[in-house]
């Protein structure tokens, strides 16, 4: 990716990006220039997303970080562009995330964003969550997370075999979470996960909330 003379992109409050990443901020702003400019020429991000970037992705995933525990070894599955596992990486980098994801395309950029930012916390795995090989190489996990990537019974049978006992599953939901809870509870169990708990994320007062289901590993 090259630096582009074009006028800069919408973007937050300077303040509030210093806020969410510290010393990181200026390696957020080049992941959100990667996400405008090379990940919407690749398929990976839809242009009409652009504006909304910082808001609705970048800032957003980063809630994620306020349920999950100190030094703790993350999996973002179905990583995609790196949501929500780069912004994770860069807010908290006691956190090491690994980023696993099938798609060629999705890995190939992803680690040529981790190499220019130099994110020695992060490690990309190409492969799908459920496949034994992916299982076997990465181990597990304290917490393994996802964003907008499947119902939440099917997230339970790819995520809980990858958390370690008493580590915990917490996929980003909006508004639907308790419906999926109630819809997919059988499955949950069966997957190994206890119960269910919406945990609410960022400020009450957003329009429209963000919530982890947050689920132990039994």
């Amino acid at each position: 990716m090259t630096d582009h003379e074009n006028a800069p992109l919408p973007s937050p409050d300077d303040s509030l990006i210093a806020d969410t990443f510290g010393e990181r901020a200026q390696l957020a702003h080049r992941y959100h220039q990667w996400l405008a400019e090379e990940a919407t020429v690749r398929g990976l991000i839809g242009p009409r997303e652009v504006p909304k970037l910082w808001d609705r992705h970048i800032l957003n995933s980063v809630l994620v970080s306020e349920v999950i525990p100190d030094d703790a070894r993350v999996a973002d599955i179905g990583s995609g562009a790196g949501l929500p596992g780069i912004p994770l990486a860069l807010a908290r980098p006691d956190v090491h995330v690994t980023l696993i994801e099938p798609l060629l395309r999705r890995t190939t950029f992803l680690n040529e964003v981790v190499e220019d930012l130099g994110l020695d916390n992060v490690t990309v795995v190409r492969g799908r969550a459920e496949d034994k090989a992916v299982l076997e190489s990465v181990g597990k996990f304290d917490v393994v997370t996802s964003r907008a990537v499947a119902p939440l019974g099917k997230l339970a049978k790819w995520s809980l075999p990858l958390v370690k006992r008493g580590g915990v599953m917490a996929a980003l939901k909006g508004s639907s979470a308790q419906e999926e809870i109630a819809r997919d509870a059988k499955d949950i169990k069966k997957a190994g996960g206890g119960a269910a708990a919406i945990v609410e994320l960022g400020d009450s007062t957003d329009a429209t909330p963000t919530y982890a289901v947050h689920i132990r590993k039994r």
